[in-house]
């Protein structure tokens, strides 16, 4: 290795080290910043809570043995409903492309799915599946199915046609084209696709908390603005960062794994 590729990695590395001081350094910060206005009174601590009492509460939840039952609920119930949405989402994406018909056919259809807001439909979906889990996992996928139909359908569709062609002149069959190279050619949009895919589910879960559990992370801060504590609810939207966080990079880490495997 070369003394430039040496000090270009070095200076890669120090950028690295750098962003995350400062993504760190900039929390830390603001946790201060809220703490120390919210004891000397520039703030009011009913409304804001503060980092001390947001801390206390998740304690207490925990004590009383409900801080891992209204986490566990909520990551069930977005794994899933992500797994069912990808799983569908590429079996529709698949559909529609061995039928370019069908393609053209229902396009119009999911686009207007795509646009509806998804939780003027809150009210049905209630009557249908009841005031239930199955609820919450129906509004999940609602919102996040369609947009995994469209983006990998459209990575199939750009898969290269030379690519195509000579496949077939091997006398390769639609499902062998499919296995061999549409579905490795597109692992990168799959991947892509489940980032989006585990953030849809999971604002998908949360919403279907607010209209009808009595359990979760939504139910939580639900509760908490119906009973004026702030605690609870800065509590839960705090947990629900730290539960996307770890969700988003478990895709990452699989992210990574998949190019290491290509590699």
């Amino acid at each position: 290795m070369s003394k430039e590729q040496q000090k270009f990695l070095k200076e890669t590395k120090r950028k690295k080290y750098l962003i995350l001081f400062l993504q760190f350094f900039l929390l830390f910060f603001f946790l201060c910043l809220w703490q120390i206005s919210s004891s000397l009174g520039w703030i009011n601590s009913f409304i804001f809570s503060s980092p001390g009492k947001v801390i206390q509460t998740m304690i207490t939840l925990f004590k009383e043995g409900s801080l891992l039952h209204h986490i566990g609920i909520t990551l069930f119930e977005t794994l899933l409903s992500f797994f069912l949405s990808s799983l569908l989402g590429i079996l529709i994406a698949t559909i529609l492309w061995w039928w370019d018909i069908c393609a053209k056919v229902l396009d119009p259809y999911f686009t207007v799915l795509n646009s509806l807001p998804k939780v003027a439909l809150g009210p049905m979906i209630l009557i249908w599946f009841g005031a239930n889990m199955k609820s919450i996992i129906f509004m999940a996928m609602l919102i996040s199915l369609i947009i995994s139909i469209l983006n990998i359908y459209q990575g199939f569709k750009k898969v290269d046609s030379e690519k195509i062609k000579l496949m077939k002149t091997f006398y390769a069959k639609k499902w062998q084209i499919w296995r061999y190279l549409i579905l490795p050619s597109n692992a990168s949009t799959i991947i892509a696709t489940s980032k989006l895919n585990i953030s849809m589910c999971f604002i998908g879960v949360i919403m279907g908390e607010f209209l009808v559990s009595k359990e979760g992370i939504g139910y939580l801060i639900m509760y908490g603005s119906q009973v004026f504590n702030l605690n609870l609810v800065i509590s839960g939207i705090v947990l629900l960062s730290f539960l996307a966080t770890a969700l988003y990079a478990s895709i990452l880490l699989l992210e990574k794994l998949s190019i290491r495997r290509r590699d």
